[in-house]
């Protein structure tokens, strides 16, 4: 019996100067509707941010049509591959910005910290007198990170600059390593952090996904596995399928300890919001997981409401 194609999955993102976002959007969308890819991709005047799915041609073609967009000519797309598609819609969106700092003079075009490759990093954080910053929100973090990394226990990415003004004196004068998922949100950290006037700022190039694909397990500073925002929910070195669940009643991702707790029901609630979760939530939530089942039973994909049309 032949196995299907694995899914292709890209990860990309590129900041650039686009006029006119809008006109690049209907073109884009087109495209990747006509190549079978889902997932979503975000365009602003400062660029483009996303992460697709689909087959190796439909992506092929994909990455080229965005290798057309002004600046995007070399742009860094990191691939893995998925058993089944990860995604459950196809979404190209329009946005102020394409990772949400808040603050409207950082332009990492400007300016950014010095990239540390995949091999490099280890040596850096290693040293004792470098201050390791993992840039992601809270709940990414609870899923792994990297040694002696200091977690500034974000909500949202938005929230950084003010933990980073608020801790200032601690930054001053040190070597500061920073860190995120694909490196997107490293290039408006350091950014912000050198036009607050801290110098010695460095960001790992590619995020972790490349430092998982490209540094083998056993010379690795990375503990726990990285949290991804699609179906796969968790990835491992090699990017190999993690052991995380998310959760259907918050969006939260569910470690094999959080399924074992009596306060976690499967598509309803978990340990994180099973205090919250009144009633009609869970009543809601239950629902949706029965017709989730059954349409898996039917060989069927359920994905709720249909997404918005153009």
């Amino acid at each position: 019996m032949t196995r299907p194609a694995p899914i292709h999955v890209a990860a990309l993102y590129r900041f650039a100067r686009f006029p006119d976002p809008a006109a690049l959007r209907a073109p884009l969308l087109d495209l990747c509707a006509a190549n079978g890819i889902k997932g979503t991709l975000l365009l602003a005047r400062e660029g483009i941010n996303g992460t697709i799915a689909g087959p190796v041609d439909g992506i092929a073609a994909t990455i080229a049509h965005i290798r057309t967009l002004p600046d995007c000519a070399d742009i860094a797309v990191k691939h893995s591959d998925a058993a089944t598609m990860p995604f459950h819609r196809l979404k190209v969106r329009l946005k102020r910005e394409i990772v949400t700092m808040g603050e409207p003079d950082i332009d990492p075009r400007s300016g950014v910290g010095t990239y540390v490759v995949p091999a490099d990093w280890n040596a850096l954080i290693d040293d004792p007198d470098t201050i390791v910053i993992d840039t992601r929100n809270a709940y990414e973090v609870k899923v792994g990170s990297f040694e002696r990394a200091i977690d500034p226990r974000t909500a949202a990415f938005s929230d950084f600059p003010a933990w980073a003004r608020a801790h200032r004196a601690e930054l001053e004068g040190k070597k500061i390593a920073m860190f995120c998922t694909g490196g997107i949100r490293c290039e408006k950290s350091t950014a912000f952090l050198k036009a607050e006037g801290l110098s010695d700022v460095f960001h790992l190039q590619g995020g972790i996904l490349k430092y998982l694909e490209e540094v083998p397990a056993e010379q690795s500073r990375w503990h726990g596995e990285c949290f991804v925002f699609d179906e796969r929910v968790s990835v491992g070195h090699g990017l190999a399928p993690g052991t995380h669940d998310l959760c259907r009643g918050c969006r939260m991702p569910v470690s094999p300890e959080d399924r074992g707790s009596p306060l976690f029901e499967e598509g309803v609630a978990c340990p994180a919001c099973a205090a919250t979760s009144d009633a009609a939530k869970r009543a809601a939530a239950a629902e949706r997981h029965r017709q989730v089942r059954l349409a898996a039973a039917r060989g069927e994909t359920h994905v709720g409401a249909p997404a918005a049309k153009r």
